[in-house]
């Protein structure tokens, strides 16, 4: 009976004692230099049109054994990169997206399905010109691995989404220009 007792006290302390490493939520900062949101949409019926946004900001919360997790992700608006400083301000104005009023996007998740030990979908609302809207977006790779020249835990993923610019009062031109505008996220994240 002593050696029972013994035995299920060492499996009890065992347990306390691995149950927080395996079941530990850990934060990531997105790395500014590799995280950018693009967006593509048809120009006109003559080309597929692709630009980004420079400066995105945020944190991401996984926890790979209970396979949760959380995206909290702001965009700054004004860093808009179509290719052209004309068309910049162009699309900043008023009439897209109104950079003046609305200087950020934001992405919040409220739910990240997981495929085996990898996000497969994050479901969140989209908030774009004061305009606040569900999207889904497709978890397309997912890379977690110590960062090689930084020494600590980082991850990694491609993510898309498509929404409608007149969602978001941004309609003007369309349907000549598309309404339907894809949103590819490249996101690198440094554990905190």
């Amino acid at each position: 009976m002593q050696k029972f007792r013994k035995l299920s006290t060492a499996l009890v302390l065992a347990a306390a004692i691995a149950a927080p490493a395996l079941a530990a939520p850990e934060t990531f900062a997105v790395e500014p230099n590799h995280t950018f949101p693009r967006f593509s949409y048809n120009h006109l019926g003559y080309s597929l049109q692709l630009s980004r946004f420079d400066k995105t900001s945020g944190k991401i919360v996984l926890d790979k054994a209970a396979r949760t997790g959380s995206v909290d992700i702001v965009i700054d608006t004004k860093s808009v990169s179509t290719g052209s400083d004309t068309f910049n301000e162009h699309i900043q104005g008023e009439d897209y997206l109104d950079t003046g009023k609305y200087p950020t996007a934001s992405f919040k998740s409220t739910k990240v399905t997981f495929n085996g030990d990898k996000p497969a979908t994050v479901e969140g609302n989209l908030t774009l010109k004061g305009v606040t809207k569900p999207v889904t977006l497709t978890v397309s790779s997912f890379h977690a691995m110590p960062h090689p020249m930084v020494k600590k835990d980082a991850i990694g993923a491609n993510a898309r989404t498509t929404v409608k610019r007149t969602d978001f009062n941004m309609g003007k031109n369309a349907p000549y220009v598309g309404d339907e505008v894809t949103i590819d996220i490249a996101i690198e994240a440094i554990k905190e």
